[in-house]
């Protein structure tokens, strides 16, 4: 019959430490025995002479038969836990990069049974969050779809109707479900999660940004530079696109300037509005919360713009935060990480 060993975790690291602890005695005894090295020297007749005191012949030889097992053991220690963390830190980084692309390759079943199972189970847990979104995002269409048609139908009988003093407001307020409709659909479908990364010039891609908006009559400038970095070029334009068009809406100016801080590229958009108070600076990225000042159709939004972008910046492996300049002014920081 033959006997099987498991190859687990266990399994590795107890054999590994039995084959050291085997190799260090076999060696301190070769030792001992003067088996290996040079051949221990005849005692003399009488040792230790009489009052005379000290280590016997053989006192080095005990040193180094300690170091060896010491050595020994060190090394195998060091094997046992570097081959422990292994499969805990694929796992770790394989975790990171699911929180960022749900299409990232699955991560190989190697090594001992559990980190085979660990895997297999992570993979496993990947598949079904995959097809779970793309359920979802097929629900989502569903009810964009049926969701559309009865404010279609309200629009082209509000346009039927003769003129009268409410026929305006009723054009804003079906525009104003339509865009509250359109931007909840986007905020929840996440449709960028599926975007493929790509090495992006950051510089390029902020400086059209702007021309863009000034063509459109924004008071929006740029300056400073930024090197390439790896990113979703469409999420990333509408991030900014938010924070530029909120600098706009509240403050009548965006100033955008660009620069790097070691691993990681940020990019700030200035407005001289009236700010934020202190208190609701966290507050604001919470989805449809807005500022009692903004409430109004002409000037306030949706309420989702600094969800989204915070959800785009933490994909982007940074964050977006808030501060209020001085002087005046609200500033959006915007950091994108180098190394994602």
């Amino acid at each position: 019959m033959k006997l099987r060993i498991p190859d687990t975790l266990f399994a590795r690291f107890f054999g590994l430490l039995l084959v050291a602890i085997i190799i260090s005695h076999v060696m301190t005894f070769a030792l001992t025995a003067g088996l290996i090295g040079f051949p221990p020297p005849p005692p003399p007749p009488h040792w230790p002479p009489r009052g005379i005191g000290g280590p016997p012949p053989h006192f080095g030889r005990l040193w180094i038969t300690l170091l060896v097992q010491f050595l020994a053991l060190s090394v195998a220690a060091w094997f046992g836990a570097r081959m422990l963390a292994r499969p805990m830190q694929r796992l770790t980084r394989a975790a990171e990069k699911l929180g960022e692309n749900l299409n990232t390759p699955p991560i190989e079943e190697q090594g001992p049974a559990e980190a085979r199972l660990a895997a297999r189970v992570f993979n496993q847990m990947q598949d079904r969050i995959r097809l779970q979104l793309q359920e979802k995002g097929r629900f989502l269409a569903s009810v964009s779809h049926d969701l559309r048609t009865p404010l279609t139908r309200l629009k082209l009988r509000v346009e039927r109707l003769p003129e009268i003093d409410d026929k305006a407001k009723l054009r804003d307020d079906i525009s104003e479900m339509a865009a509250m409709l359109n931007a909840t659909l986007d905020y929840l479908r996440g449709e960028a999660l599926g975007e493929s990364w790509q090495l992006l010039d950051l510089r390029a891609l902020v400086y059209s940004m702007v021309e863009d908006m000034q063509e459109n009559g924004g008071d929006v400038s740029v300056e400073g530079d930024a090197k390439p970095l790896p990113a979703q070029p469409t999420a990333l334009r509408r991030c900014l696109s938010n924070l530029a068009e909120n600098a706009l809406r509240y403050g009548e100016k965006a100033r955008i300037s660009l620069h790097d801080e070691a691993d990681l590229a940020v990019i700030e958009v200035r407005d001289h509005g009236p700010g934020i108070p202190e208190d609701q600076l966290g507050a604001v990225f919470e989805p449809f919360f807005r500022l009692e000042s903004s409430r109004s159709k002409a000037t306030g939004g949706i309420g989702l713009g600094l969800s989204i972008a915070r959800e785009i910046a933490r994909r982007h492996g940074g964050e977006l935060s808030l501060r209020n300049a001085e002087g005046g002014g609200l500033i959006a920081r915007l950091t994108l990480s180098r190394y994602h």
